[in-house]
């Protein structure tokens, strides 16, 4: 999701504003896909680096995390959707731990969609962490390292148990992965729009899945 700053210097608004216009794009987008039938949905919505910007901003975007959280959790668990936090999220101080906990224990039991928000997250972070989990479990004896593969590696990442992404969408006209699911991102198809994130409604969401059903998945393999 990129592109709220933009979204509000354009308006003349504060920064806050295009946020705030953003968590409405993630609750239009929440919506559509259950109406598309699509079972899983990762949001990239606070990056390890994002740490990096203005201490207003930050403190406005964690700010409007815990809101979310508290006022959209039981509309989650009504609709069935369960949600699953990934990333460091230790970062945001205990307040801010209790209310993702809370979450997800609210929604633990929802089928109709898989939310999976990534929040201080980063790619490189998350691949380092399992190599250290490894590196631990060799160090403890509890673990053989002629046994490492794929899966195994796979099973200590932050998305353990939840499939790799068939779609990813990046928005607002950027074109790159910013350190976004490095590992799972291995086939994944990539759709790149130029609508700004706080703009993005189910309009758009259909059009990333119309392109993504006219590609060709070969995964590495010839056909014909």
């Amino acid at each position: 999701m990129d592109g709220n700053r933009r979204w509000a210097e354009a308006r003349g608004l504060p920064v806050p504003l295009g946020h705030k216009a953003g968590a409405e794009a993630v609750r239009r987008t929440i919506e559509a896909c259950v109406q598309e039938g699509v079972g899983w949905l990762t949001l990239f919505a606070f990056s390890s680096e994002n740490w990096l910007r203005p201490v207003e901003e930050v403190r406005a975007l964690t700010g409007l995390l815990r809101l979310y959280l508290r006022a959209e959790v039981a509309t989650l668990a009504k609709e069935g959707i369960r949600l699953r936090v990934i990333g460091d999220r230790a970062r945001f101080g205990a307040e801010t731990m209790k209310e993702i906990e809370r979450a997800e224990a609210q929604t633990a039991h929802g089928t109709k969609l898989n939310l999976t928000v990534a929040l201080s997250y980063g790619g490189r972070a998350e691949i380092l962490a399992a190599a250290r989990s490894v590196a631990e479990a060799v160090r403890d004896g509890t673990f053989d390292l002629a046994e490492l593969d794929e899966a195994s590696f796979g099973r200590r990442l932050f998305t353990a148990e939840m499939p790799d992404p068939d779609l990813i969408i990046r928005t607002s006209g950027e074109q790159r992965l910013s350190n976004f699911l490095l590992w799972q991102a291995a086939y994944a198809e990539f759709v790149f729009q130029d609508v700004l994130w706080p703009d993005y409604d189910a309009e758009s969401l259909g059009e990333a899945i119309r392109e993504f059903g006219r590609r060709e998945r070969r995964y590495g393999a010839r056909t014909g």
